[in-house]
């Protein structure tokens, strides 16, 4: 791995948490007060690629204005010695995807919490204007005890206006909605849909779709039927399933409106036949 420097401006490295396709995220300590924050450190190989700059340089004017307790905070976008970071947050949990290698029952007594504060994250986001045009489990951090921080917004697209020029295809392909696949105008109901494919991987421990090519899973999301959340998990109430159903239908007029329709419908419904157990904490590698 390439070396980095001790110092990053005011900032310390102290820990490496995680290396990405693009960024290395350190834990960090400010001098002078000793706070620590996480560092989102764009690699060295890329720091004259003037795409991956963009990138960071997007995903701060995106959410450094964002407060809300279950999104990360963004705080700065700095560029000392041509290394280009984020100072964010520092929130040292495992991200969903991580998570549920302990299997969905670690998890499920934190359904409804999960859920709530994942939701009213997405909600503050789309009420500042933005798709998130990402949503997956790898970018919702958990907690042992449930709670959630939404994460990452290098995509993220301002939502209204108009659209002349088709889209470039950017996301996860085993949670982009058909209308992302196609290139189309995103609002918050994209989000829904992908938000749909979080939450039947958190109850059922794999995703909807999957496909031995890249091609066989978009056209999956596009025309293929929707598989039965109490298929793979037959303690989720029928009522659940329905609602997991719709939040990933084909069409954007036949999900909920908002994550706020949907959060309230949620919350009206009873999500399993026999409540779930705690479970203790299980050792999982990351």
């Amino acid at each position: 791995m390439t070396k980095v420097r001790d110092f990053l401006g005011r900032y310390r490295l102290s820990r490496l948490i995680r290396v990405g396709s693009s960024c290395a995220v350190w834990e960090a300590i400010r001098d002078g007060d000793n706070k620590k924050f996480a560092l989102k450190v764009l690699r060295q190989d890329l720091r004259s690629d003037k795409t991956e700059l963009s990138y960071l340089k997007h995903e701060f004017n995106v959410a450094h204005k964002l407060k809300h307790p279950n999104v990360i905070r963004i705080f700065e976008f700095n560029l000392d010695n041509k290394t280009p970071y984020l100072v964010l947050e520092l929130y040292s949990e495992q991200n969903m995807k991580q998570a549920l290698r302990a299997g969905v029952d670690r998890y499920a007594f934190y359904v409804k919490k999960i859920v709530e504060q994942s939701a009213q994250a997405l909600y503050h986001l789309h009420e500042s204007g933005w798709a998130h045009c990402d949503i997956k489990p790898d970018n919702l951090l958990v907690s042992e005890q449930g709670d959630v921080k939404l994460i990452d917004f290098t995509i993220a697209e301002k939502m209204g206006g108009f659209r002349f020029f088709k889209r470039a295809i950017r996301g996860t392909r085993s949670y982009m909605s058909p209308e992302q696949i196609r290139g189309k105008r995103l609002d918050a109901r994209s989000d829904l849909y992908s938000y749909g494919c979080v939450l039947f991987e958190l109850l059922c421990g794999k995703p909807p779709y999957t496909g031995t090519t890249p091609n066989e899973l978009l056209e999956k999301h596009i025309r293929g039927g929707l598989p039965s959340v109490q298929t793979h998990n037959s303690n989720v109430t029928p009522e659940l399933a329905e609602l997991i159903k719709r939040t990933m239908a084909k069409k954007p007029a036949d999900r909920p409106n908002s994550m706020w329709e949907f959060l309230k419908e949620f919350n009206s419904i009873r999500l399993f036949k026999k409540n779930p157990k705690k479970i203790e904490k299980l050792d999982v590698a990351n």
